[in-house]
């Protein structure tokens, strides 16, 4: 019997080693190559719309490919299409309205729309805000067609600047939905108008919708006052050039590793990472580099940490199935994964987790900092597992920054989908951090440090399997601001 049993665990001892060696077994030399092209200068820094990316793109298709991993359902073959449009707002135009004219540039911004000469009454509506959900609808009542609708900045229950500007899209869809003719939005924010102005000002990239409605915003001098007061027959004159609009395609990367349970592997852990950059632009002020902005650490080793985690999953299979996604466009705005969040290809409520990978750059090699390490009970498997490997983990030290809903993993969590972000280690958005933030000189060269890049993809990888392998889906932590989407996404 104990000779049995002597057998037996020799027997298991392979396998037992096996388990511990996936991630063990990526190198050094395959991260350090597989960053060298992602961030070298032929990709031109990886700006959608480019080459560059599209190359960028097939490279991280052609090792999910490789390794074995199954194309997601409904898209073309490894590449989700998203598409966009640039506009960039004209120099002229003008609305007049109760006895005042708005200009473009000085007191009106067009954010939408063709040429358009309109002569027409006007209409106030809230927020020109519908919600099927809470049965909330500002056009209740109100007969719009024909007509040019004014509402408030914002949504009801959203009202930061950032909101404000993304919920716009959605507005001028209800109304042009409803018949109207074009939609002013009454700009009433906290956030400088000025500031707004160089914000939208200039040329813009967004999720083609297909809609050219006639959008603008205009800045009275009380906001309050004017939308307080009785239009009642009041009409408004509207004269515009319309914006310029170029059309182009992008493509989030996407494979899945199967998982090994027939019950759990219906059940999805995301990972993501932008491999977008932003391509050619200044060079450095003070140190001397080129005017390509190469991208290695933002987001160059997120991307290379997604094809090593491709790698190691596929070589030993986790329990719950693993959706692998670099994204497109996060430089634009978030934009490709709020198309992946808008257009799922498993759902929503099977997906349980979402580890998202943005970095900066790092200021520590000992340690790895996970933005929003402590919103979910996900925390002790993200510990165990870059403890694993001999760092040390912090939650996010730059809360002032907001970074949590700065990166791709907020267009998840928006939708009730647990979602920090798995950065390299930094202690504060330092000297260090700004040096290589953004700049030409973010490339793999002799200041990169390529040992830390090799257990940084260790790190996630086996942090991504022990999250895959928990018994019990992990789930925002009590009080949360995304709990309650959450609770609604799955039915808790």
């Amino acid at each position: 019997m104990k000779k049995q049993f002597l057998l037996l665990l020799c027997l298991l001892a392979p396998m037992r080693s096996y388990a511990q060696s996936a991630e063990e077994a990526l190198t050094q030399d395959e991260v350090s190559d597989h960053i060298r092209f992602i961030a070298s200068d032929e990709l031109r820094g990886r700006k959608p719309g480019t080459p560059g990316i599209d190359v960028a793109a097939r490279y991280i298709a052609h090792h999910f490919e490789t390794y074995g991993l199954k194309q997601a359902p409904g898209v073309d073959g490894w590449f989700q299409t998203v598409p966009f449009a640039t506009t960039t707002p004209p120099q002229t135009g003008s609305i007049t309205l109760g006895g005042k004219t708005y200009t473009q540039g000085d007191n009106l911004l067009t954010r939408d729309g063709q040429k358009s000469i309109l002569n027409a009454l006007v209409v106030v509506a809230g927020y020109g805000w519908v919600d099927e959900k809470s049965g909330m609808d500002d056009y209740k009542g109100l007969d719009v067609r024909g007509k040019i609708v004014i509402v408030k900045m914002g949504t009801p229950n959203e009202t930061s600047p950032g909101a404000a500007f993304s919920a716009g899209r959605k507005k001028k869809k209800f109304a042009s939905d409803r018949g109207a003719l074009a939609l002013i939005e009454v700009y009433d924010l906290a956030f400088p108008w000025n500031n707004a102005k160089n914000f939208v000002g200039r040329r813009q990239a967004s999720v083609d919708d297909g809609l050219r409605f006639p959008h603008f915003w205009i800045k009275p001098d009380d906001a309050t006052a004017f939308l307080q007061q009785n239009f009642g027959n009041t009409q408004a004159t509207v004269n515009t050039p319309g914006v310029t609009l170029e059309t182009f395609p992008s493509y989030n990367v996407m494979g899945i590793v199967e998982g090994s349970d027939p019950i759990l592997q219906n059940e999805y852990l995301m990972l993501t990472a932008h491999y977008d950059h932003v391509g050619v632009g200044r060079p450095h002020p003070v140190v001397r580099a080129d005017s390509i902005y190469n991208g290695a650490r933002d987001n160059g080793m997120g991307t290379v940490a997604l094809i090593a985690a491709a790698k190691a999953l596929s070589a030993q299979r986790p329990k719950r199935s693993i959706l692998i996604v670099a994204l497109t466009a996060e430089e634009m705005g978030l934009l490709g994964s709020r198309y992946l969040a808008d257009h799922p290809v498993v759902p929503l409520n099977k997906t349980i987790f979402n580890l998202n990978i943005d970095n900066g750059g790092w200021n520590d090699t000992g340690l790895i900092t996970v933005v929003g390490l402590e919103r979910t009970t996900a925390a002790p498997e993200i510990k165990r597992g870059i403890a694993d490997f001999g760092l040390r983990v912090i939650d996010d030290p730059a809360g002032e920054q907001g970074l949590f809903d700065r990166s791709d993993n907020v267009s998840f969590a928006t939708k009730g989908i647990p979602a920090p972000t798995f950065s390299a280690g930094f202690t504060a958005f330092d000297e260090q951090i700004m040096k290589y933030y953004h700049q030409a000189i973010d490339q793999p060269d002799e200041n990169f440090d390529f040992a830390y890049l090799l257990k940084y993809c260790q790190t996630y990888t086996r942090t991504a399997r022990y999250i895959a392998n928990r018994e019990t889906p992990p789930f925002w932590v009590a009080g949360d601001k995304y709990e309650a989407m959450g609770k609604s996404l799955y039915g808790r």
